[in-house]
Order: structure tokens, then sequence, then C-alpha cells
């Protein structure tokens, strides 16, 4: 298969999506009748793209799996045996997504196995792993994006509680002051999630009043009160005060790891990930919390991680780095012209254009296609190498080499 083919994408439409983001990068118009949440690029089973090949419309799972070759090239093909790895996403979040984490992959591996042999159906209410597939993934702000990610160091707990005068509240949040932090934070975990129903509802409430009482719009006490008016009573209302928060600007990325405790808390941005849908819930839902299986995947380490900048190449390719073998983002800005991306290994790609207008045309082949704001394509390993002309920007997926 040797053109670029234009996607036609399904939009998820969970609750605590939005109804002008991704409308607006459609062109659509807003508000959206219902909360659109994410829009999914891709060949995951849930919800694949689909694609037009002469007169009929189809999934491109299907036509993957028709060509495996020549739309993922041999390298894709053969180390991620004849699946596309990587799922791509545009992700609007109004209102704070679930607190949750991701196996890494031998959990998944031993997870997934576990719950077939018990029988549980995949689409079952108390599933945890829908495949057998780790989910590494990055997101990328298009607006200002906040997120909870990873463990304070337990000190930093401590002086947060103190200013807030929570520690009187309960002796769930008497944190011991000796012992290796991952000790101290999984104890720590695991006595807020033990708390009964009569004890953590009025425990969270408290500690939300008097964050309510000190917090500037926007920090992480601002967030515990914004959380308690959302989830009133749920563990993860006090998230903010044990996780890191975190602000990305447009243009800005982070990448997260397997067993890291986070929460997509406001905005709109491009995610990139494995081709995985195993979340384990730790709060923020009304979906299923398995406690034990959560607090058996987390890394309770505390790191310090880096807001991920775009690293400039020589052709003017802007590079977010990430140790992820089954993906890589880029991104592609032209004010007005044409440029060549880098290339590696030819391999199966997807774009999405977030603003302007750009043609995609393979080099030495006559059919390219011009993509519009909110618009994205499959590059089949056979269209590769190819030029990108005209105004505007545009998000690049693929394997690494």
């Amino acid at each position: 298969m040797k053109n670029v083919v234009l996607l036609e994408n399904q939009i998820q439409e969970y609750d605590w999506g939005s109804r002008t983001a991704i409308a607006e990068l459609l062109g659509e118009p807003t508000p959206s009748t219902k909360p659109q949440a994410e829009l999914w690029m891709g060949a995951h089973p849930l919800a694949p793209s689909r694609v037009k090949t002469g007169t009929r419309s189809v999934s491109l799972a299907d036509l993957i799996a028709s060509e495996p070759v020549s739309i993922l090239g041999e390298r894709i093909d053969r180390d991620f045996e004849g699946r596309l790895p990587f799922l791509f996403k545009l992700l609007a979040a109004e209102r704070p997504l679930s607190i949750q984490a991701h196996p890494d992959a031998p959990g998944a591996r031993e997870g997934f196995e576990r719950e077939n042999a018990l029988g549980i159906a995949l689409e079952a209410p108390d599933r945890n792993y829908r495949d057998s597939s780790h989910k590494p993934e990055i997101i990328c702000a298009l607006t200002r994006f906040q997120a909870l990610r990873g463990f304070r160091p337990p000190d930093d707990i401590r002086r947060l509680l103190d200013e807030l005068g929570a520690g009187a509240l309960d002796e769930v949040f008497a944190l011991p002051s000796e012992g290796p932090p991952a000790q101290v934070l999984s104890d720590f975990l695991g006595d807020l999630f033990e708390l009964s129903n009569a004890r953590r509802e009025p425990l969270m409430a408290a500690v939300a009043n008097r964050a309510a009482n000190q917090a500037k719009q926007g920090d992480a006490l601002w967030w515990v009160a914004r959380l308690q008016e959302l989830y009133p009573g749920d563990v993860g209302v006090i998230a903010p005060l044990f996780l890191r928060d975190i602000t990305l600007e447009p243009g800005q990325a982070m990448y997260l790891p397997a067993r890291e405790f986070h929460c997509y808390l406001s905005g709109f941005g491009i995610e990139l990930m494995a081709n995985s849908d195993n979340v384990l819930r730790g709060g923020l839902t009304s979906k299923r919390v398995d406690v034990g299986e959560v607090m058996s995947v987390l890394d309770f380490e505390p790191r310090d991680f880096s807001i991920l900048n775009p690293q400039p190449s020589p052709n003017g390719e802007e590079l977010y780095d990430s140790p992820a073998r089954e993906f890589q983002l880029s991104r592609i800005r032209l004010p007005d012209g044409e440029m060549v991306p880098d290339f590696g290994v030819p391999g199966c790609e997807l774009l999405l254009c977030t603003e302007g207008g750009l043609r995609v045309d393979p080099v030495g082949a006559s059919e390219g296609l011009t993509l519009s704001s909110g618009r994205s394509c499959l590059v089949p390993a056979e269209a590769v190498p190819y030029r990108v002309s005209g105004s505007g920007t545009l998000y690049r997926a693929r394997v690494p080499d």
C-alpha cells in the first residue's frame, strides 16, 4: 500500500470530557451534545480508526491484518507480531480523570492470564486486565494542562499537612519519621484505603474545608477543595497532598512509565501510548477500584521527573524524548514552505494536524492528501519517505528506530 489515507476516528464520550475542545479543533458546532473526552487514532479493537479503500470503509485493524508488511513495515511487523504497537489520542479533560496506574509488561501478562483462567469476561466490570500489554504513555499539552503524578517525598507530605493543620484530624496522617520512603508511603496509602466510610467521609470533608480556606487558584489545596466537590468523601480528594502536582504549558509534555500513580486534572492535549487498555483505578471514579491490585502494582518510590520540551532536529522537526520502544512523538511546525521529516528504518506512521493546512505527499508518488485542523492520516511503510508542505502544525506518531 503506497498511498497516504485519511483516518475516520471515533470519539469517546466519557463524562469528564469537554463539550468544546475536540469540537472546536474539528471545526464542528459547539457545545457538543455530549462530553467529548477522547478521539482515538489507531487500531485498538475497542475503537479502531476506519479508512476508505475504493468504495469500502474498513477498520484500520482489518486493513493492517490484510497487508501487515506493506503497512507496518518489516521491522514493526516482526517486532510487534503484526500489530500497530501504539494508540494516538486527543484528550480533553473538563473534569479530573480517575487516579490510576498501569501495569508493567510482566504484570500485564500475568494479570491477563490469571483473569482468563478465572473465566472473567473481557468486558466484565470486575475485570482489571483487558489485554496482556503494558501501557507507558506521553501527554503533550495543546492548552495549559494540569496533572498529578508520582508520590511526594514523605517530608513534603508532612509539610503540607502541617501547613494545612490536617495532622490533628486523624491518626491516618501520622506518617512515621523513620523508615524507607517507599514503605512509609505504602503504609500511608494502605491506611487511607482501609478507612471505613463512616470515618473517611467526614475526614475528607474536614480536610477539604481547611484547604479551601488557604487555597490559591489552581494550587494543590485548591484541587483538594475542588475534588471534594466532585467526589465527596473519596480517598482521592487528598491526592494533591501526596502526589506531585505538575502544570504543562502548550507544547510541553511528560512521559509516564508503568506503575506510577497519576491523575489528569484539566486541559487539552495529545496522548500517545502503547496499544493497551489496562487501567487500575484508585479513586475519583464510579468505576471499580480494586485496592489490592492497585497496591500490588504501584511504585511507591518518590522520584524526580522532567518536563519534556521539544528538541529541534536539523531539519526543523521537534522531538519529544522518551524511553518507550512502542512509540515516538514529534512535532512539525511550518510557517509556510515544505520539509521532508527525518526517517530511519521505514515504518507505519500516523499524522495529526492541529492547526492550519498541511499537504502530505509520498516522495515519487502522485497520491497525497491535505490535512486540516483535527484531521489525521495513515502513512504506510511503503509510502515513506514523504514531504510535508503548507502552513500549520503536525504531530507525528511512529515507532522509534
